[in-house]
Parts: C-alpha cells; sequence; structure tokens
C-alpha cells in the first residue's frame, strides 16, 4: 500500500469516528421541543442538559492533557471511542431528566478527549505538506453529519423515539471501532523514555501551555469561536422568526449547506497545502465577512434567496476553520501535541459557549419571538475575523519538514 493510500485509510477511520462524535452532540439542538415535552422541563433545563457536554468535555480535555502523552495514539484513540460509545449507549438507556444529564455528562468526557486526539493523530500521520487537506477530510464529517446524520436522527425520532438516534449513533460506532482497533498503526515516538514524577508533569504541563506558540495557537481558537459561534446558535430562530421560514424548511438550510460544505471543505485544505495556510485563511476570512453581514441583516426574502446566503455562510466560515485547525495542530510541539490537542479542544467547547453567551447578550427579543440587533452580532463576528486574520500571521511551525 502506498504512504497516500495508508494515509487515506487513516483518515478515512478517524473520520468515521469523528462523525459519529459530532452527530451525537448536533443531534440533541433539534430535538429540543420532544426533551422538553418528554421529561416536562423548562426550556432553560434543557439548556443546562445540552451544555453539559460541552463543559464535561472541556474539564476532561485538561484533565487528560497530563497523562495523554503517555499512551500510544492508537490505544488513546480507542479507549476514548469506546467511552464515549458507552455514554452514547448509556443515553439511549436513559428513562430521566437526571439519568440522561449524567449520560451526556460521559459522552462529553470522552467525546471531548477524542476529537483532540483524532487531531493528533491525523498530525503524527500526515507529513505538513498535506495536512490542510486531511484536516478538511476530517471536518467534513461535520457536513455529512449535518446532511445526512441530522434529518436520519430527527426521522427516526419522528418515527419511532427520542432513544433510537443514540441507538443509531451506538451501532454505527460498534462496527467502526473494530475497524481501528485492526487497521489504525500506533503512534509512539511522542512517549517519553522516562516516567515524570507527578511534580515534574505539573511543570511540563506548565510549561507547555505558556509556550508562546502554543498561546499564539490557543489565542486563534478564541478568536475563531467569537467570529462564528456568536452567530451560528441563533441562525435558525432569527429564519424563522424574521425572515419568516418555516420551520418545516430548516432542513433543507443544513441541508444544502452541509452538501456544500463536503466538498469546499476538502478545496479549502488543497488550497491551503498548496498556497499557505495563513494566505488561504486571511482571503476566506475576508469573504466570510459579507455572507455573516448579510445573514444577520437578511430581511424576508422568497426561499431560494435564503438558502443561497446561509450555503454561502456555511462554506465561508466552515472553509476558515480547515486552514486554521492545519495552523493549530502545526503550531504544537511534537512531544506535547496530545497534551497541547487536549488542551486546545477545552479551549474551543469553553468558548464556543462563551461566544454563545456573548450572541445572547446583544440580542434581544422583539414581539412574536423576533430577534433584534442580531445585525450587531454580524458586526462582532465581523471584527473578530478581521482580528484572527492579522493573529494567525504570528503562528509559526514546530515541526521539522517530512
Amino acid at each position: 500500500m502506498s504512504p497516500e493510500a495508508h494515509e487515506r485509510s487513516i483518515l478515512l477511520i478517524l473520520a468515521g469516528m469523528q462523525f459519529t462524535n459530532i452527530l451525537d452532540f448536533v443531534i440533541m439542538m433539534p430535538m429540543s421541543a420532544t426533551f422538553i415535552q418528554v421529561f416536562h422541563i423548562e426550556p432553560a433545563q434543557f439548556a443546562i442538559l445540552l451544555s453539559s457536554y460541552s463543559t464535561s468535555a472541556a474539564i476532561a480535555g485538561v484533565l487528560s492533557a497530563f497523562f495523554v502523552d503517555r499512551f500510544d495514539r492508537k490505544t488513546a484513540v480507542l479507549i476514548a471511542y469506546g467511552g464515549f460509545l458507552v455514554g452514547t449507549l448509556l443515553c439511549a438507556l436513559s428513562q430521566e431528566y437526571s439519568q440522561l444529564m449524567a449520560a451526556r455528562v460521559l459522552a462529553g468526557a470522552f467525546g471531548g478527549v477524542l476529537g483532540a486526539l483524532v487531531l493528533s493523530m491525523v498530525s503524527d500521520a500526515v507529513p505538513e505538506s498535506r495536512r490542510g487537506q486531511a484536516v478538511g477530510i476530517i471536518m467534513a464529517s461535520f457536513s455529512v453529519a449535518t446532511i445526512a446524520g441530522v434529518p436520519a436522527g430527527l426521522l427516526l425520532n419522528e418515527v419511532l423515539n427520542w432513544h433510537v438516534p443514540f441507538y443509531f449513533i451506538t451501532a454505527i460506532g460498534a462496527i467502526i471501532w473494530p475497524i481501528a482497533f485492526l487497521h489504525l498503526p500506533a503512534f509512539r515516538g511522542h512517549i517519553a523514555p522516562v516516567k515524570r514524577s507527578a511534580l515534574e508533569t505539573l511543570k511540563s504541563m506548565g510549561s507547555m501551555i505558556t509556550h508562546g506558540s502554543h498561546l499564539r495557537a490557543m489565542v486563534l481558537t478564541v478568536l475563531l469561536m467569537f467570529s462564528g459561534f456568536t452567530v451560528i446558535p441563533y441562525i435558525a430562530p432569527y429564519l424563522t422568526y424574521n425572515v419568516g421560514l418555516e420551520k418545516k424548511y430548516l432542513a433543507l438550510v443544513y441541508l444544502c449547506g452541509g452538501l456544500a460544505t463536503i466538498f469546499s471543505s476538502r478545496y479549502a485544505g488543497r488550497l491551503a497545502d498548496r498556497h499557505g495556510k495563513q494566505k488561504v485563511f486571511s482571503i476566506i476570512g475576508l469573504f466570510s465577512i459579507i455572507p455573516i453581514v448579510a445573514l444577520t441583516s437578511l430581511p424576508p426574502l422568497p426561499m431560494a434567496a435564503i438558502l443561497g446566503v446561509t450555503t454561502i455562510f456555511m462554506i465561508f466560515v466552515n472553509g476558515r476553520f480547515v486552514p486554521a485547525m492545519a495552523m493549530i495542530t502545526t503550531s504544537a510541539r511534537p512531544k506535547d501535541r496530545g497534551s497541547f490537542m487536549s488542551v486546545q479542544s477545552s479551549v474551543q467547547h469553553l468558548f464556543s459557549g462563551v461566544s454563545a453567551a456573548i450572541g445572547g447578550a446583544l440580542l434581544t427579543k422583539g414581539p412574536e419571538h423576533t430577534l433584534i440587533h442580531y445585525e450587531w452580532v454580524g458586526y462582532f463576528a465581523s471584527a473578530m475575523t478581521i482580528v484572527a486574520i492579522a493573529w494567525v500571521w504570528t503562528l509559526k511551525s514546530q515541526e521539522t519538514p517530512r
């Protein structure tokens, strides 16, 4: 098998893992009405249920950073994926709100670590010269989850019950896990030859977090969250109550956007490898400001026009993440990559919630559930995009060419 074909097989397995991981998270949002009705809870309680995954993922990411680099990548990925599948299965088996909350915390703890390990393994398996395209393949799993997984999960929920989507995710994972066990290689080059004491580990963690390259990469992660997740959580209610799109057509928004980003994310990765990650990020970032401003100030329009704006928004906002994540993985020192990506994943989960809170703070409710000042959110996201474009030029690779 050629090196490129071997890389491709690894990437497909990791993309499958990431697909189930992402689907487990995003399937919760469109089923909000079901959970509120079944458990007789308030919307605020559902918000806590939703955020329990992200909070758990953030905490687990920090804690795992202390020991994840002691294991070879394959072992760590298999343990994290196994724990995630157990958590998802417990979600399916839950009968009460408290049981589902506990299951979401468990799934989030392992799912957050899994996401970081997947990117770490991509960095170990694929040279920097092809890493943009590799990250594009992994990030395409978000698009597949959006256009295929979410509609399928909603259909299973409507036809059967809310437990079935989680059984569905667990069943897919039960197929992927043994394939990963058989075919993923064990990367051990990052493991220190001598075990360190707890104090030495703590000092090493401090050194890793405060390393200039790592700090700059984490700041970029924060800026990416500010420039995207202030807007994204409020797209559905804005389109429904301000723009006049019927709720039954919301699935089309995610279907069209997801289909487009399957191709655009991979293309963005190729461009990043060919022309430079900073340059491609800067160009895509500048163009992304147009759909951000357009979407957040969208007036009532025909459905075709709405789909055009939302699809372009998803293409460019998603496209920024491909070269950005490639730069972030490259900014990590190879010996610290697993620990760094765990902390970086925690930062991402934490500030996705902070960003949503900032977006909500800028908004006010108008008559008939309309959202007022959504354009302010767009201006904030655009400003953060410009700051991010300037910031990426401070990032430097910590790798030697292979």
